[in-house]
């Protein structure tokens, strides 16, 4: 089967955006921050995805995509924790009804409450409701939740230890992800996003994290960030840190998605990174939705680059299934319950 470990709810209906737009208006009138959810119909949630996500998933030839909240809507420099937490539950929330109307098709991964200077540990409490309540397979880890400012602890920090003790208790993984950009030097998806992928790395590579908990995993998104282009200089940067092979040090517990949109970037990924660690991935409906002029097919149609590759069917199949039934054991779980 054809499994995309990364796709957001883009296309929400539209009352849930409208709900959030009252929530940071009364947080900056000083009134309440988790007002009357509005009643969205499960109609409301088969249309927004039967017309984009399920019709794309269809005409592309996927199965299952594993589903967020939007990302670039997470934005956790907005308002405060109370602001974070109301928002995050609502998000999470409507995942899970998409998940029970399309139970085949969809799995869960959760937003996390995240707040700049809050610490991580707060987050807790919803990782282990949207696990153990809500049937979720793993979470999305903003690693700069101040929107740009990069002003918080590096990811291997031990102030984020707690919370990794609970992702290897849980048997789930995290995939590194910003959201929204305040920093204007930044743009969300062009620079931010990449940004964080690439620090991510680097920050990896820096520290032991792996050796204090060797079962932690980390999916980092849009093919890696800037690390495959500049893996030298990676391999040479853990060299003079006097660090082991990257393939000891950190690519044991790291994954690389294939949302690169286009061909000669989904080949170089191949060409450096194991297939071992490169897990199916699409962000549809995500950052980039139009055409390629230069093919004629959408950018984020990232299947057909992977079907271009000269790589065995045994190595398409690690891809596509193997590799994200590995990675997100609970996924395995769930899909082994649906006799797939």
């Amino acid at each position: 089967m054809i499994i995309d470990c990364h796709g957001h709810y883009t296309t929400a209906p539209e009352p849930h955006n409208v709900w959030r737009e009252t929530q940071k208006a009364n947080f900056k009138a000083g009134g309440d921050v988790d007002p009357a959810y509005p009643d969205i119909s499960d109609d409301e949630i088969v249309e927004s995805i039967e017309k984009n996500q399920l019709r794309l998933i269809r005409e592309r030839g996927a199965d299952l995509t594993v589903f967020s909240p939007r990302a670039s809507t997470m934005a956790h420099h907005v308002g405060n924790e109370d602001v974070s937490k109301a928002w995050t539950r609502r998000c999470n929330d409507l995942i899970k009804r998409v998940i029970d109307l399309f139970p085949e098709t969809f799995v869960g991964v959760c937003q996390l409450p995240q707040s700049p200077g809050v610490d991580i540990t707060h987050s807790i409490g919803e990782l282990e409701r949207c696990v153990n309540e809500l049937g979720f397979i793993g979470c999305n880890l903003n690693p700069d939740p101040s929107g740009g400012k990069w002003n918080g602890p590096p990811l291997t920090d031990k102030a984020w230890y707690p919370f990794y003790e609970k992702m290897v208790e849980l048997d789930v993984p995290a995939m590194i992800h910003v959201s929204g950009s305040c920093n204007p030097n930044f743009h969300a998806t062009g620079a931010h996003y990449i940004n964080a992928d690439t620090t991510a790395f680097m920050q990896f590579i820096e520290a032991d994290l792996f050796k204090d908990f060797p079962d932690l995993r980390f999916i980092i998104p849009h093919g890696g960030g800037a690390v495959p282009y500049h893996w030298g200089r990676y391999r040479g940067l853990a060299d003079m840190l006097k660090k082991p092979l990257l393939r000891d040090h950190v690519m044991k517990n790291v994954y690389f998605d294939t949302c690169v949109y286009h061909q000669p970037g989904i080949d170089l990924l191949f060409r450096v990174i194991d297939v071992k660690n490169i897990l199916f991935g699409s962000e549809m409906v995500g950052a980039v939705r139009g055409i390629d002029p230069e093919t004629g097919n959408y950018f984020d149609d990232t299947k057909r680059y992977i079907d271009a590759l000269p790589i065995s069917a045994e190595e398409k199949a690690m891809v596509f299934e193997g590799n994200a039934r590995r990675v997100y054991p609970r996924l395995d779980k769930i899909l082994k319950t649906q006799g797939r």
